[in-house]
């Protein structure tokens, strides 16, 4: 088959559905990446996609550019002669599915998350229920990536329970991220913080709670890995995080294309994020043996079993994430590489991406 594949950016498909990609083209179909322009674009088309640049704003809900983007969305579909469309990411979801439904041709999306919409009070979110409401009704497959938002899409009536299908988010490679051994000894502890610079990922919280713990243990190190500047009105500016590295609370290591360096080098990973999907940085931290420290909000506690692989602290509570921290300072090495070694247990037992892989393969022989 010729299978449409969408999302809003292009290092998505490369660095999170590589798997699935590689297998439906084993599987022989034939695959289009439709996505705004990036440097993985070479690395797509070497796997053997074809790719069309996708013109669209990752942000906001704006109705003018959702209609400008159903239009869109049936001109790719329709040239890129497609039997099915396969989406990721929320504009893509929501509009790619109107285009896709107008065409008769099958769609099926994965909530990767819920978005600022899902965090920004009441009307915005019933706004963008009434958008999924639309977007999802009688399509063949939905893929949540948490079963906390799965719960949510059926209480409020956007999905049907026969359409709700459960990933363990994007799955990971456990040959690319390996157990690594546990520093054992190193002094000082370091904490990593990988992701976007958003105030919705808990960043301010992260620099904060990092103030609190240095007070009684100066030597602690707090590191951030990510963009600045991303497009987004939650982001933080450079200038702030100037002043944070100013004030020595912060080491800013600015981006990577390989976290795996950054991860052996420390000792848990933080992730104190307001709502997210599946993380994709938990999940890669814990199958390299690494403790992780997130937020009890959906998607961000489904990748640890709490006080085994990591701990849980309440959102937007800086004092609540320093007590976590100061919960995982209080182990013993050898506590905290037995807590790592249970996170990567997890991972292999829950998140193997041969999961995804096969759920896809399954979700399209169901429809043809």
């Amino acid at each position: 088959m010729r299978i449409l594949m969408t999302v809003n950016a292009a290092w998505n498909i490369w660095n999170f559905r590589k798997p699935v990609v590689e297998a439906l083209l084993a599987d022989g179909h034939l695959i289009t990446i439709a996505a705004p322009t990036d440097d993985s674009v070479p690395d797509l088309q070497a796997l053997g996609c074809d790719f069309i640049p996708l013109q669209m704003d990752a942000k906001g809900l704006n109705p003018l550019d959702g209609a400008s983007l159903i239009s869109q969305f049936r001109r790719i579909i329709c040239a890129a002669e497609s039997d099915l469309v396969l989406s990721y990411t929320i504009k893509n979801n929501l509009f790619g599915a109107i285009a896709a439904k107008s065409l008769r041709i099958p769609f099926v999306p994965n909530v990767t998350g819920l978005g600022t919409a899902f965090l920004s009070g009441r009307v915005l979110q019933t706004i963008a229920e009434q958008l999924y409401r639309t977007a999802f009704r009688s399509l063949p497959v939905v893929f949540f990536q948490n079963a906390d938002d799965l719960a949510l899409f059926l209480e409020g009536g956007l999905v049907r329970s026969d359409q709700a299908k459960l990933l363990p988010g994007s799955g990971i490679d456990l040959d690319r991220f390996p157990a690594t051994p546990f520093p054992i000894g190193a002094k000082p502890k370091t904490f990593l913080m990988i992701s976007r610079l958003l105030r919705d990922k808990g960043v301010v919280e992260y620099v904060d709670a990092a103030r609190l713990i240095r007070q009684k243990h100066p030597g602690a190190k707090f590191q951030l890995l990510g963009a600045i500047g991303s497009e987004n009105r939650t982001s933080v500016g450079a200038s702030e995080v100037a002043a944070w590295v100013a004030e020595d609370v912060v080491d800013y290591l600015g981006t990577t294309k390989d976290v795996r360096p950054f991860i052996e080098g420390a000792s848990c990973i933080v992730l104190p994020s307001y709502r997210e999907g599946a993380p994709r940085t938990l999940i890669e931290a814990a199958a390299m043996a690494r403790p992780v420290i997130t937020t009890d909000v959906p998607g961000c506690r489904s990748v640890l079993d709490p006080t085994v692989s990591g701990y849980l602290c309440e959102p937007r509570s800086a004092p609540s994430l320093a007590r976590s921290i100061e919960q995982f300072l209080s182990l013993s090495d050898s506590a905290q590489a037995e807590m790592g070694l249970a996170g990567r247990h997890k991972m292999a037992r829950e998140f193997d991406q041969a999961i995804v892989v096969e759920a896809y393969r399954s979700a399209i022989a169901s429809i043809f």
